[in-house]
């Protein structure tokens, strides 16, 4: 078993330690739950789609509606965990507890406002994020569970940044995983072995979500050396709520335009049949699970971005930020090279029966893979500015592409082109996002170095 550390042999870990070796070691849990995570995405997917392609479509049209929850959920838990990191890089536990508990409690009444609204309107809401009038009544079936889980979705993505935050990868991994491989095993019993169609994708679903936040729950409060979540440090006041919506802003940019990008691909996809709404749903599952490997590396750097540079380490900074981007660039370009070799039988797998369905999805999987390099570029850019609090610049890179860029290639390509300006808006919104994000780093690696000179100078006058 390995060794609690206490507070302060694990500050001095992450300011001492060198960076490609602390790195790695907090970004494999991450990354394995990251994996994991997007594996049971693409198993809810893959089971679905044996029901049918209209129901495929509709875990395609559900995803917005996860997508925004996720959004929330990451806005408050990466805002929260940013502030966190730098509190507790500047030896400040009590106001780091206090923003653990902030960001806890309001994922959960959102959650629940979420949870209320949605069982409301749940037809004028499939019907409103794209939904046709083949796919509805599957949309709505899988929603119903989905939104019973909100609540809970929401606090894990909390925890599971609070607990990185912190240097605790290693506890939000065995949460997010255990929940996952559950949904997994469940899946097929549920679809399948009890006759219960979509339903019984979502109930599984569900069930996992609620389990994923009972294990993180527990970690959180179980630990010494983790910050625990605890009803009496809920001290809402507009100042915290605004340095987390600060820093977790690029989060929500991103995470929740992915959500009204969703919105607008379903509607672009619609004209073109349930097969192309279908086709993209798996093409976006798939490239998650893709770049989930490079957003479970980030996730290792940022604790240590966010420590050092409260820590006024700036010389560790960008020392762990140049070690991420190449290792990011390379990740990607290798899983970007195999995936693109293997397209059709990837998007085959999903949907063997629906011819259809595999040309569009194997045209839009390889345009999208052959820009793997530029968006490690991007995602790190992103982790980056959001981590040390330069939290505008962040979300400019988050808003670019999922808004700045894709939406209005969605609303315009397909206009021209056809399903072929469906299948070529992501790739070209990368290629322009790439340029504003290095534009905007130029300025950041600069003002950091000016820091650094700076610390330097303040050092050998000492």
């Amino acid at each position: 078993m390995a060794k609690i550390m206490t507070k302060e042999e694990k500050f001095k870990q992450m300011i001492e330690t060198p960076v490609n070796r602390l790195i790695p070691r907090l970004a494999v849990p991450t990354i394995i739950s990251m994996l994991v995570t997007s594996i049971y995405n693409m198993a809810d997917t893959f089971f679905v789609s044996q029901i049918g392609t209209s129901a495929s479509g509709a875990v395609g049209v559900i995803f917005s509606a996860m997508a925004m929850i996720q959004a929330v959920g990451f806005t408050l838990g990466m805002g929260s965990g940013n502030n966190i990191s730098r509190a507790l890089g500047n030896r400040e536990e009590e106001r780091a507890s206090v923003f653990a508990a902030m960001a806890f409690f309001t994922a959960g009444i959102i959650g629940l406002l979420f949870l209320l609204f949605g069982m409301m309107f749940s037809r004028q809401m499939v019907y409103f994020l794209g939904a046709t009038e083949t796919i509805a009544p599957y949309a709505q079936d899988y929603a119903r569970y989905i939104l019973i889980a909100a609540p809970f979705m929401m606090c894990s993505f909390v925890m599971n940044n609070i607990l990185r935050a912190q240097g605790s990868a290693m506890l939000a991994m065995v949460g997010i995983t255990t929940g996952g491989i559950l949904n997994m095993i469940l899946d097929p019993i549920l679809i399948f072995g009890f006759g219960m169609g979509i339903s019984g994708a979502a109930i599984a679903t569900m069930l996992s979500q609620m389990i994923s936040f009972s294990i993180l729950l527990y970690q959180c409060n179980s630990h010494g050396d983790c910050i625990k979540i605890q009803l009496s440090c809920f001290r809402p006041n507009l100042k915290m709520y605004g340095e987390i919506l600060h820093a977790g802003l690029p989060s929500f940019c991103r995470q929740g335009l992915a959500s009204v990008a969703a919105v607008v691909l379903n509607f672009a996809a619609g004209p073109y049949g349930d097969a192309a709404i279908a086709a993209m749903s798996i093409v976006t599952r798939f490239m998650m699970f893709i770049n989930s490997s490079l957003i479970g590396f980030g996730q290792g750097f940022q604790p240590v971005c966010g420590f050092n540079f409260g820590a006024r380490r700036y010389d560790r900074v960008l020392e762990a930020y140049w070690f991420c981007v190449k290792v990011a660039v390379v990740m990607l370009t290798l899983f970007g090279t195999v995936a693109f070799l293997f397209s059709r039988p990837i998007i085959t797998a999903f949907r063997r029966e629906d011819l259809q369905v595999i040309e569009i999805g194997t045209l839009a999987l390889r345009l999208q893979l052959l820009t793997m390099p530029i968006q490690a570029w991007v995602i790190m850019v992103n982790m980056l500015t959001q981590s040390i609090g330069y939290g505008f610049r962040a979300s400019l890179v988050a808003l670019g592409r999922q808004g700045l860029f894709l939406i209005p290639s969605l609303l315009i390509f397909p206009r021209v082109f056809g399903v072929l300006g469906v299948q070529i808006s992501q790739p070209l919104a990368d290629v322009f996002t790439f340029l504003l994000a290095t534009g905007i780093v130029l300025g950041v690696l600069k003002e950091l170095k000016q820091l650094r000179e700076e610390q330097e100078g303040n050092s050998c006058g000492i």
